[in-house]
């Protein structure tokens, strides 16, 4: 499994340990991840996604799930991601339709 989000696409970047005398180490910076359930309001259902503590916060301030997708680029969404925005959208030009 790898160590990037599922919605936004932040993943590990490297940098320098810097000591006072200025010897630099590598060292790798980790994004925050947490296992959260999010709601789909349009499929009525549960999805279980890896997401940064970030990125939680700006599906909350957007309004959801649905909301976060249908605003996201589908460069930096993970596959099942993609997967969910289509369904989603698929679904809600169902109910327009209906």
């Amino acid at each position: 499994m790898s160590r990037s989000c599922e919605l936004t696409g932040k993943a590990v970047q490297s940098g320098n340990n810097v000591s006072h005398a200025n010897n630099r180490t590598r060292r790798r910076f980790l994004p925050n991840l947490c296992n959260v359930t999010l709601i789909s309001d349009a499929l009525g259902q549960r999805y279980r996604l890896r997401i940064s503590a970030n990125a939680l916060r700006t599906v909350e301030h957007r309004g959801g799930l649905d909301a976060f997708l249908a605003k996201a680029k589908d460069g930096e969404l993970s596959m099942r991601a993609r997967l969910l925005k289509r369904q989603i959208a698929k679904k809600i030009v169902e109910k327009a339709v209906a």
